[in-house]
């Protein structure tokens, strides 16, 4: 439980970007006001501070209608970018995973996708968007089933919603911060990547109302020797709360025992 690989079968090679997730989750940073400095030219006798100025209504530089709270995300339309020489498609696929009691949550279209991309500035080939569409999907659907993992654990995988969730790549968690660590003192051993990207969801339990925190980082593997792309999930709550800890710490306990039978256990013989 926690880290699993996964392996797909994309009709075309990719070319993913390694930066980060490519749908643009992080809000615009709000611009810096201009410095105000006062003027030289004030008159003899007359105070240089303006104690009566026009007020200015206080106005938020962020455009909040065109950020959706549940996901961080502008609204992406289905119209064609700019110079776009393909045309895409823009029919949505709904995923499995509830939003609430009634819904569930659709991915993009390819031409949103592509949209997307274009937004954040990053060239890719527009023939190979509704392979990466297939991949980003597929990765959601492999994390959600990682969640209904831990859930299980608590019987609540059948009581649960993705309520919302934000992307936030470049921002390396302590385990990853961990991992690459042990990398660089046992490079034999372990992996010094970085993942690629960072996703935060935060699910509720119906029953009880509670709001649970997953951290989700994904990695890359290196490719099948034909050609097929290899991704590496590590999903885990959020050491937020108490039972989050006291989940953790029983699933690592868990895990820690079964590698050690592994590695007792008789050659040839098979595991129960």
């Amino acid at each position: 439980m926690g880290q699993t690989s996964s392996r797909i079968e994309p009709t075309q090679s990719p070319k993913i970007p390694s930066s980060g997730c490519p749908v643009p989750h992080e809000q615009p940073a709000a611009p810096s006001p201009p410095p105000v400095h006062p003027s030289s030219s004030s008159n003899a006798g007359q105070c240089p501070i303006e104690h009566d100025p026009s007020p200015k209504p206080a106005q938020c530089p962020i455009d909040h209608d065109a950020i959706n709270p549940l996901n961080q995300m502008p609204s992406l339309t289905q119209a064609p970018a700019r110079d776009q020489t393909i045309q895409l498609p823009t029919l949505r696929t709904e995923s499995s995973i509830p939003r609430d009691q009634a819904a569930k949550w659709e991915y993009p279209s390819p031409q949103q996708f592509y949209n997307a991309l274009v937004r954040k500035g990053w060239e890719t080939p527009e023939e190979h968007i509704e392979t990466m569409v297939e991949i980003h999907n597929f990765l959601n659907e492999e994390a959600w089933e990682e969640v209904l993992k831990w859930e299980r654990r608590r019987n609540t995988e059948n009581d649960l919603a993705l309520t919302r969730f934000k992307g936030r790549p470049g921002e390396i968690s302590p385990k990853a911060r961990f991992w690459m660590f042990a990398g660089w003192l046992l490079p034999s051993r372990f992996n010094t990547e970085p993942p690629f990207d960072r996703h935060d969801w935060i699910v509720r339990r119906s029953k009880t109302g509670e709001e649970v925190r997953y951290i989700i980082d994904y990695y890359s593997a290196p490719p099948e020797p034909d050609g097929s792309p290899v991704f590496s999930l590590d999903v885990r709550p959020a050491l937020d709360s108490f039972g989050s800890v006291k989940d953790r710490i029983a699933v690592a306990t868990e895990e820690v025992w079964a590698s050690l039978r592994d590695n007792n256990r008789p050659p040839g013989s098979r595991s129960s």
